[in-house]
Parts: C-alpha cells; structure tokens; sequence
C-alpha cells in the first residue's frame, strides 16, 4: 500500500515582464522553499511537488515528484511574451486529473492538493481562463493561494480564482523571498495537517505580503 501524498502545484508565470531580477529571485525562491522543506518529517513524507510555468504556453515544468527527488534547473522567462494563464489552469487541470489518486473502497487516496499561483500580470487568455476557472474549484484543493506581484498585477482576476489573494508590492529578492517562505510554512502546515477535513489553514502572511481581503 502506498503512503498518502499531499500534491503540491505551483503556477508561475513566466512572461517576458518576469525577465531579470524577478525571475531570478523567483528561482532563488524556490531553491530555499525545496532545501527548507526537505528538513521537515512529515512535508519529507508526503509532499510531492509539480511546477507549470506559462506565457507564451503553458509548460508542465516539473511533473509530480516526490520532496526528495526533486530537482529543479533554473526556470526561465523569455524576452517577452503573453501570459497565458488560462492555459496554465488547463494544463493544471489534467496534471490533476492525471496524477492524483482518488480515494476507492480499498484503499484512501491522496490528501487534497495545494495551489499556488504567481503572477505579475493578468491572463493574456481572460476566455479559457475564465472558463477553467470553475473547473478548477471543482478539483477540491485543500488551499488556493494567488499572489499579485507588483504593481501592474490584476487582483481581480485572481479573485475569481480563490478568496485567498497575496500581494507583493515590489519585485524584488526580499520580496519574493518572503512569500517563498511564507509558502514553505504553508506547506508543511499543509503536510502536518493533511488529515484534517476542510480547508488547510493558512498561517499569517508576513509584513512583505498583503492579504486582499
């Protein structure tokens, strides 16, 4: 019988106005978010974790791997280009459909995904974004967290997503590196209490992001 895992998908965007700094405080983001996890039983035990980057396409960047397998290259951003994040939804929607194990009178399945999203734009493809939308809410994630990096991020998009919208003022490595690490706590809140029926609580977000009530 295979141990329960808690998948853990993250959506990022990739697009052109991510080139540079941003992108590389992203990829430092998620090195720390891997090396900190790793150091935690029970995130050990059951995380896997699964990265899509979007922009011109959506891309399934890492498919569900487990914690200690992972291995993460630098995640690129092109030169510029679209954000196409309902593409992005699409794709999460069959990885999800593909990778988690639904519960059958044998045996239990995986525990409810997580969903994180980050984005400092709005959907190049408000369409099949919108009609992804509540095909998405219709997965059962434990959590969806959307976070609006900067200033040109479009907040009420991401709404429509999830009730749980963070904001990022600036761009920059602190920035980032505080909702990387804001995301690490979540997640191994997430882990610890994946046996916990209902919505996986989130902890405070710290000063650096803004919850959009």
């Amino acid at each position: 019988m295979s141990a329960r895992r808690l998948p853990v998908y993250i959506l990022l965007d990739t697009s052109g106005s991510m080139r540079g700094e941003p992108i590389h405080s992203v990829n430092v983001g998620l090195q720390a978010m891997l090396s900190a996890l790793r150091q935690d039983p029970y995130a050990l035990e059951s995380v896997h974790l699964s990265v899509i980057t979007f922009d011109l396409e959506a891309r399934e960047y890492l498919p569900l791997t487990p914690l200690d397998q992972v291995r993460l290259r630098d995640v690129p951003a092109p030169d510029s280009g679209a954000t196409f994040m309902g593409a992005a939804l699409e794709l999460l929607l069959e990885c999800v459909d593909r990778d988690v194990r639904k519960s059958t009178a044998d045996a239990k399945g995986d525990w409810r995904p997580l969903l994180f999203l980050m984005t400092d734009g709005s959907p190049s493809d408000l369409h099949a974004f919108r009609q992804a939308v509540p095909e998405v809410r219709k997965r059962n994630f434990g959590s969806i967290v959307a976070c609006a990096a900067g200033p040109k991020a479009k907040r009420q998009h991401l709404l429509e997503l999830t009730d749980c919208v963070v904001t990022l003022d600036t761009m920059d490595a602190v920035a980032f590196s505080s909702f990387f690490k804001w995301m690490t706590i979540s997640v191994s809140v997430g882990s610890s209490s994946a046996g916990v029926s209902g919505q996986i609580p989130l902890p405070p977000p710290p000063p650096e992001i803004q919850l959009v009530l």
